[in-house]
């Protein structure tokens, strides 16, 4: 039996948005489906062609482990999505917001990426691989903005076809930094360069939620803790999800931008405060993941998995809670691995 091709999993507490309607119509060219995970707020319903709604009542009904533990009104409510679509096994996801629109670039793409290789550091600011201005992907250290050790790449370098199970495309007009960026330099801005590119193993750069494609083998990687602020709970799992999939011999992918943000009001000065975590502890997080021992190999992610949370729980970094919800996720993934459909 052939899988279905792609699940485009979102988290959205009202009706269907201009930037939902966009994505619906690429997903129609695509069949492509499209699960949107519902919250206490809502939506009663989602009304759009190649679309699914899994409301809270739903969402009680669904047979994870996870469901009764994840905390209401948290962003970490799309991992049932993510659960949805590995149950149904389909071959790849595609993850965004309810207020990213599909630009001309937007395309499914494959695992397989032809991007230039950048040459391993501890830290790429890959926004300034398409970028000359002074912008940084939210959770990027910021005593390092301005350091030109971060962005140097020969852009004229040749592109190689890569494996790349998760792979990140940019977002103009809005596009996803922090929000000492936001406070001091806000502007709707747009890249310039267009060439994508892939970071080596051991080279950190944290990726987001806002459009980005992930393959089976790093789909235990997908999981999104709760036990953080909201502005940090991606970012945090980025970095997990890098120092995984290291161990499995892949890079991430970086694209130019498929996306345009049209941004969901925020209080500037909140989503400041709930970044203060990552400010503060980003690069001690990346330390103690980076000095773990971890075991290689496909067999192992869902262990490894684990053993980085048990390390930010051992560094304080999570309270001792995040285990309990990590360990359902990894269970749930052991049932769904056996034959059955939702």
């Amino acid at each position: 039996m052939t899988s279905p091709s792609i699940a485009v999993v979102v988290t959205s507490i009202q009706s269907p948005t201009k930037s939902m309607r966009t994505l619906s119509s690429a997903l129609i060219a695509s069949g492509g489906t499209l699960l949107v995970v519902g919250d206490k707020s809502g939506p009663t319903e989602f009304d759009l062609p190649q679309s699914e709604l899994i409301s809270l009542p739903e969402q009680m009904t669904l047979p994870f482990s996870l469901t009764p533990l994840l905390p209401l009104g948290h962003y970490a409510r799309k991992n049932l999505g993510y659960l949805i679509a590995f149950a149904r096994s389909f071959s790849c996801i595609y993850e965004t917001d309810d207020d990213n629109a599909p630009n001309d670039a937007w395309r499914l793409r494959s695992e397989t990426a032809y991007c230039q290789q950048v040459t391993a550091r501890t830290w790429a600011n890959v926004y300034r691989l398409f970028s000359d201005d002074l912008i940084w992907p939210r959770g990027f250290p910021l005593r390092l903005v301005k350091d030109s050790a971060t962005w140097c790449h020969d852009s004229e370098s040749p592109s190689a076809p890569l494996a790349c199970p998760i792979q990140q495309g940019l977002a103009d007009l809005s596009p996803d930094v922090d929000a000492a960026w936001r406070l001091l330099l806000d502007r709707d801005y747009c890249f310039t360069n267009f060439k994508s590119v892939w970071l080596p193993p051991g080279t950190w750069c944290p990726f987001n939620s806002q459009s980005t494609w992930w393959w089976p083998a790093a789909y235990p990687l997908m999981y999104l803790p709760s036990y953080c602020s909201f502005r940090m709970t991606d970012i945090w799992r980025s970095f997990v999800a890098q120092r995984c999939l290291w161990e499995l011999g892949y890079g991430v992918a970086f694209h130019p931008p498929e996306v345009a943000q049209e941004r969901n009001v925020h209080n500037l000065m909140k989503d400041f405060e709930q970044e203060i975590p990552g400010y503060l502890n980003n690069e001690k997080i990346v330390s103690a993941l980076g000095s773990l021992n971890l075991r290689s190999g496909p067999s192992e992610t869902g262990s490894n998995l684990l053993r980085c949370y048990e390390n930010l729980v051992d560094g304080r970094f999570f309270p001792t809670q995040e285990l309990r919800l990590v360990e359902a996720w990894l269970a749930d993934i052991e049932v769904i691995s056996q034959p059955q459909s939702l």
